[in-house]
């Protein structure tokens, strides 16, 4: 598995990235194998250490931001998180991972979700609009999230709110 680590703001000291991909390479090449990208990106946000791990393989990405007052142990949370979401969709994804992920990793029955149930659908007229009228609409309304088409590039993006307080923009890439 190929792991990238990126630092903002802060040095990485070299006995975390050995720690980092040796972490990575025992917990989650089972599921993966070789083909897959892990990055981190390692911050520090009020004296403490924020981890941001996404492995990406065969057009799936498993997510997970965790922090804590130690780099390792906001990593161990990080990656023990995302094989949690594994466990979790096992039945949804064990098609794309690697043929015997499940029979090493998981020696215990795991519970299995097999529908997810949709309670509505909304639509709605979307409005060329810019990235702050966007923020602005999704907070006068009291949501979390807003999806709008971006008056600059006549794209459909959502914005939403981070966890910090800060706001993201997602795009699509048609490349």
């Amino acid at each position: 598995m190929k792991t990238t680590i990126t630092a903002k703001k802060m040095q990485i000291p070299q006995n975390f990235t050995e720690y980092a991909e040796k972490k990575i390479d025992t917990k989650l090449s089972k599921f993966f194998g070789d083909e897959a990208d892990a990055k981190i990106v390692i911050s520090e946000v009020k004296n403490r250490i924020v981890i941001e791990l996404t492995v990406r393989y065969n057009s799936i990405i498993f997510r997970s931001e965790r922090s804590a007052e130690d780099k390792n142990v906001a990593l161990d949370d990080a990656v023990d998180k995302i094989i949690r979401q594994i466990r979790k969709n096992k039945t949804k994804i064990e098609k794309r991972l690697k043929d015997t992920a499940f029979k090493e990793a998981f020696a215990e029955p795991v519970p299995e979700i097999t529908d997810y149930e949709v309670i509505r659908h909304k639509k709605f007229k979307m409005r060329p609009m810019d990235i702050d009228e966007a923020i602005l609409q999704m907070n006068m309304l009291g949501h979390s999230f807003f999806m709008f088409t971006n008056g600059n590039t006549g794209e459909t993006n959502v914005v939403y709110k981070r966890a910090e307080g800060n706001y993201a923009v997602l795009e699509p890439d048609n490349d």
